[in-house]
């Protein structure tokens, strides 16, 4: 697990640079998301333990064992998923999508789900206005 900058902010990806997902109806660290959801939302597996890479809390990595037996990555408690919409690194077209009775975000280096688009004033397609203050 490595960090990366993107429009929204830093985010957690996986050591190719792929972005991880948590999921609002998983409410423990065990994964809830099977069959037909996980063909979308992929589970983050790993057969040893998973490595803390720049910018990650090693504290905060973990596993559970997902229903299919394997072993699933966590982060802060929260089950890290892929989604499979996203074609290529840096993709982060799973963020905030309403999917398998839950919505889906990005996960910042603390674990929390990030829920502000408009960080990085990156043009985002929404009804909000950007907050950009223009200033670094």
């Amino acid at each position: 697990m490595a960090s990366a900058s993107s429009p929204l902010g830093t985010i957690l990806v996986d050591g190719e640079g792929r972005t991880l997902y948590l999921w609002e109806a998983d409410t423990t660290s065990r994964s809830t998301c099977s069959g037909e959801c996980a063909k979308e939302w992929p589970p983050v597996i790993v057969s040893g333990e998973p490595v803390a890479g720049e910018g990650v809390k090693a504290g905060l990595l973990g596993t559970t064992k997902h229903s299919d037996g394997s072993r699933e990555v966590t982060y802060n408690g929260h089950p890290l998923y892929y989604f499979a919409d996203d074609k290529k690194v840096g993709g982060i077209n799973g963020q905030k999508v309403n999917d398998s009775g839950a919505e889906w975000y990005v996960l910042d280096t603390s674990g929390n789900e990030v829920t502000d688009r408009a960080k990085s004033g990156t043009p985002q397609p929404s009804p909000a206005q950007p907050t950009s203050g223009g200033g670094h």
